[in-house]
């Protein structure tokens, strides 16, 4: 019975929508200027195109990315397809105040040792010891995620 879901964060379809878009935007705006209007040298060329093809890399990422949501278990924190955030007992702190180093609508984690670096744009990102949830993802379902993280760590340091 620890495999029970008891919260889930899913993307929002408009901030998805959104930040692909405005990725993907970019990408076909640098292109584009490169095509009409090309700098006067090969490298300022090289860079736009550099820069553009990657911004349509990064939106297909992050649209891949946010087609996922996350778990929350009594024993991990996941996305849908199983891959592991953090386990609940390794979680020694939660920040999730108007002033914390987060993302938008969503919440940071310091883990008890750092864990390799791992990114899903627009949804999370682990580096070292902080697991960061959030960007597109829905404000009301973090927040409920997040407040049910803070009961399991309440429960365990009640013990």
């Amino acid at each position: 019975m620890t495999d029970v879901v008891i919260g889930r964060i899913n993307p929002n379809p408009a901030r998805r929508i959104a930040a692909t878009g405005v990725s993907a935007l970019l990408g076909v705006l640098l292109i584009y200027s490169v095509a009409t209007f090309p700098p006067p040298s090969l490298a300022g060329i090289v860079f736009l195109l550099a820069i553009g093809l990657g911004s349509l890399w990064l939106s297909t990422v992050i649209w891949r990315a946010t087609g996922r949501a996350l778990e929350l278990t009594r024993e991990q924190l996941r996305e849908t397809d199983g891959r592991q955030l953090c386990r609940v007992e390794e979680i020694t702190k939660i920040e999730r105040g108007f002033f914390a180093f987060k993302p938008a609508s969503g919440f940071a984690l310091i883990l008890s040792e750092p864990k390799p670096r791992v990114w899903a744009p627009g949804l999370w990102w682990r580096s070292g010891r902080r697991v960061m949830v959030g960007g597109a993802t829905g404000g009301a379902e973090a927040r409920a995620v997040a407040e049910l993280i803070e009961v399991m760590l309440k429960e365990r340091k009640g013990r």
